[in-house]
């Protein structure tokens, strides 16, 4: 059996597939470095609980952590988000190809629902009866 999937691809997209670790990438992508304790702030976690997200970003080499005195710091390396989009970027054309279809399907029955409308007569309301 062909393996398709590289261990740094599997880490990546193992660190991607939690909502708390995207936030902490999203809040690091405008930023050079912000400090551990800065980025827990707005999460309702404790701060060794955000770390330990931290870590899982960090061993999947999406977060570079820096010492200085007793503040760690970290900050985005989007590298290995880059083989994960060539990955996906793979599979682009098959959805698009297929969404593509879709498209061409549904507009083709709207056109055949218009044309139907267009060839009955329209329907009387009921009168009422005095």
């Amino acid at each position: 059996m062909v393996k398709y999937q590289e261990p740094i691809l599997d880490r990546t997209f193992a660190a991607l597939a939690d909502p708390t670790r995207r936030a902490l990438l999203a809040r690091l992508e405008g930023e050079e470095s912000v400090s551990v304790s800065e980025l827990a702030r707005p999460f309702a976690m404790s701060l060794p609980a955000v770390m330990k997200h931290l870590d899982v970003l960090s061993d999947a080499g999406l977060v570079e952590k820096r010492k200085v005195g007793r503040t760690v710091s970290c900050s985005l390396n989007a590298e290995p988000m880059r083989e994960a989009m060539e990955w996906l970027n793979r599979y682009r054309r098959f959805w698009s190809d297929n969404l593509d279809r879709l498209a061409a399907f549904l507009d083709a029955e709207v056109d055949n629902e218009k044309k139907k409308r267009r060839k009955e007569p329209p329907k009387r309301k009921p009168g009422r009866k005095k």
